[in-house]
C-alpha cells in the first residue's frame, strides 16, 4: 500500500499516471488507479462520481491511454462517471478515496 490506497500495477512497474504500482490481489489491481483525483465530486446512490462533464471527459482521456480502449463519460444521476471495455467486459469508473475505482 502506498498512502493507504491500493495501487493498479504489479510490484516494481511503472506507468505514465503515477509512481511505482502495488497490489494485494488481483480484484484490487483491476478497480484503483494510483494518480490522486483532485476534482469536485458528488455522492449519487452510493457511489462518489465527478460533478462536471469536463473534469470526467478529462479523466476519461487519461484512462484511455492507460488501459488502451476508448473511454467515455456517462451521466448517472447527478454526477458523471467513466465508462469503457476492458478484457471484453463493459465496466464504469468513479472514484474512491481520491483514485479512480470500478463501480461495478
Amino acid at each position: 500500500m502506498i498512502n493507504g490506497f491500493f495501487d493498479f500495477m504489479p510490484p516494481a512497474v511503472t506507468c505514465p499516471l503515477g509512481q511505482r504500482r502495488i497490489f494485494t490481489n488481483q480484484e484490487e489491481a483491476m478497480t484503483i488507479f494510483a494518480m490522486p483525483v483532485f476534482d469536485a465530486t458528488v455522492i449519487y446512490d452510493g457511489k462518489e462520481l465527478f460533478k462536471g462533464r469536463g473534469a470526467a471527459s478529462m479523466w476519461a482521456e487519461k484512462l484511455a491511454s492507460e488501459i488502451g480502449s476508448n473511454v467515455t463519460v456517462e451521466k448517472i444521476g447527478t454526477g458523471w462517471a467513466l465508462c469503457g471495455r476492458v478484457d471484453d467486459l463493459d465496466c464504469k469508473w468513479g472514484i474512491h478515496g481520491q483514485r479512480l475505482k470500478r463501480l461495478d
